[in-house]
């Protein structure tokens, strides 16, 4: 049964009451706030419920705004739900755009590597994050929060030292500590326009490229690319990894993919020029 307008509208309200919560690094129980939330819509059970939350994360990351991260995003949700997301952010624009703006602007101070368990900083689970773009995005702020909270430089920096820190512990556990010493953090030292981060070694002597993308927020949260690092990682496929880090504020983990952009993600196009 298809839910009402009036149930979307609770829904949306509690999933943006968690959300802000969890941004501002509160404490707080999503069975708590379901269970609350239940009593008020019509004969909904949890599992229904829940996968609702999933599609108000699928909506959000397709305007470009942050995401609860337990709520794995899911499609294929009702024009309703946009409508009410939308609704909801105009309503509470100012304050929204504050968490936001703070969420994106965060700056990371902290060394993350000192004392860090490498071992379990890989994670090799499947990214299924069921998101797509069939329609054109609508976008309920005028700035892309996500596309700004990666492009924060101090957040940046510090996935990419944690990452340069795996490599030297990762080439070490292989016998391999003369490479460990040879790992160079391009960005920072020599070319943060190359497209790519960090030049490391593969355990056979060969080079490995490797660009970081770094989120706050869970796996499932896109990454935003430039022309040359596109390009870049074409060029070099063979040698050419991604390391997504994610969770950065919690306990960071990170995926990898390896080969160009196009075998492993749906590219979606951003901008585009034209020429007179």
């Amino acid at each position: 049964m298809a839910w009402s307008k009036d149930e979307v509208r609770l829904i949306v309200k509690d999933y943006f009451e968690m959300l802000l919560l969890e941004l501002s690094r509160q404490n707080y129980n999503k069975s708590e706030h379901r269970a609350s939330l239940i009593p008020f819509l019509n004969e909904r059970t949890k599992g229904s419920v829940e996968f609702k939350h999933q599609n108000i994360s699928a909506a959000l990351i397709n305007m470009g705004l942050p995401f609860i991260k337990g709520y794995k995003p899911r499609f294929n949700f009702q024009q309703t739900l946009v409508e009410e997301i939308k609704h909801f952010i105009n309503e509470n624009q100012i304050s929204l755009e504050k968490e936001f703006e703070r969420f994106s602007n965060d700056v990371i101070t902290t060394q993350p590597y000192r004392g860090f368990d490498f071992k379990n900083f890989l994670n090799e689970e499947d990214v299924i994050s069921q998101v797509k773009e069939d329609e054109p995005t609508y976008m309920a702020m005028k700035i892309n929060y996500l596309e700004k909270e990666q492009n924060n430089r101090s957040l940046g920096s510090a996935g990419e030292e944690l990452v340069i820190e795996y490599e030297k512990w990762r080439l070490t556990m292989a016998g391999k500590e003369s490479f460990a010493d040879k790992v160079e953090w391009i960005a920072k030292d020599k070319d943060d326009g190359a497209g790519f981060d960090i030049l490391s070694k593969n355990n056979n002597g060969s080079d490995r490229y490797i660009e970081v993308k770094t989120t706050k927020l869970s796996k499932e949260t896109p990454i935003f690319l430039t022309k040359t690092e596109l390009s870049f990682a074409t060029l070099k496929e063979s040698n050419f990894y991604l390391y997504r880090v994610f969770d950065f504020a919690s306990v960071p983990q990170f995926f990898m993919k390896h080969g160009k952009y196009e075998s492993f993600c749906q590219l979606q196009p951003q901008t585009f020029k034209g020429y007179f």
